[in-house]
C-alpha cells in the first residue's frame, strides 16, 4: 500500500471511529489486520466460549485458530462435520455465548452498521445474546450513508456472498441482484445499527486494509 493509501485509509478509518464513538460503539481503528487479530486474541480467555458469525474477514485473521490454543471453547456452525439440524443447533447456541465475532456488510461514514442475513443469526447475535459482540470491518466496507450500504449488498456483497456459498440464486449467473424470490435467497433479513444495542457490549474494529466480501 502506498503512502498516500495509507494516509487515506487511516484519515477515513478515524473519521469512522469517532464517529462510532458517538453512537455508543467501543471502537478502534488498526493500521493492519494482525495488530486487529492480536487486539481480539487478547481478549479470549481460557474457558471462553466464542462463537462466530459467517465471515471471511474473520477467516482471514485466524481467530478461530488463535482462540483453540488459548483454550477457549469454540461454537462454529461453520464446522463441516456439523449435519444441518447439528449446524441449526449451534447456531442458537452462538446467541448465548460469551463473546461472538464477526464482521458487518457495511459501515456507513457516520458510525453506522448495515447488514443483510439469510438466516437471521448473525444479525441477531450483534443485538443481544451474547455477553460481548467484536465487530471487525476492512476499510473496504466504509460507505458514505445507509443508501450507499445497501447498494453495497446489492451490488458486491449479496452476490458475491452468494456465489461463494454455491447458492442457486439468479445473482450467481450475472452479479447483479433481481430481488428474487428464490428459495435459496440470502438477502432475507436487514438490520441498521444506528447506534449501540443497549445491553450488547461491542467493540467495532477498523482495519486500513481491504478484508472479506
Amino acid at each position: 500500500m502506498s503512502e498516500l493509501q495509507l494516509w487515506f485509509s487511516m484519515a477515513t478509518g478515524l473519521k469512522v471511529v469517532e464517529n462510532l464513538k458517538r453512537n455508543f460503539f467501543n471502537a478502534i481503528y488498526f493500521e493492519t489486520a494482525s495488530e486487529a487479530a492480536s487486539y481480539i486474541s487478547d481478549q479470549i480467555s481460557p474457558g471462553m466460549r466464542v462463537a462466530f458469525g459467517g465471515s471471511m474477514t474473520v477467516r482471514k485473521l485466524d481467530i478461530r485458530e488463535k482462540a483453540n490454543l488459548k483454550g477457549a471453547i469454540l461454537i462454529d456452525h461453520g464446522n463441516p462435520d456439523l449435519n444441518e439440524e447439528q449446524r441449526l443447533d449451534v447456531m442458537r447456541q452462538e446467541l448465548t455465548s460469551d463473546l461472538f465475532i464477526s464482521s458487518t456488510n457495511a459501515v456507513t461514514l457516520d458510525g453506522k452498521l448495515v447488514n443483510a442475513d439469510g438466516y437471521g443469526n448473525r444479525v441477531a447475535a450483534m443485538i443481544f445474546g451474547p455477553k460481548r459482540v467484536i465487530i471487525v470491518t476492512g476499510i473496504n466496507k466504509v460507505v458514505e450513508n445507509e443508501e450507499a450500504a445497501f447498494k453495497r449488498i446489492e451490488l458486491l456483497a449479496g452476490p458475491m456472498n452468494m456465489k461463494r456459498l454455491n447458492r442457486e440464486t439468479p445473482c450467481t449467473s450475472d452479479a447483479i441482484c433481481h430481488d428474487c424470490k428464490s428459495v435459496s435467497r440470502g438477502c432475507r433479513a436487514y438490520t441498521i445499527l444506528r447506534k449501540r444495542p443497549a445491553y450488547t457490549p461491542m467493540d467495532v474494529i477498523i482495519v486500513g486494509e481491504t478484508m472479506g466480501l
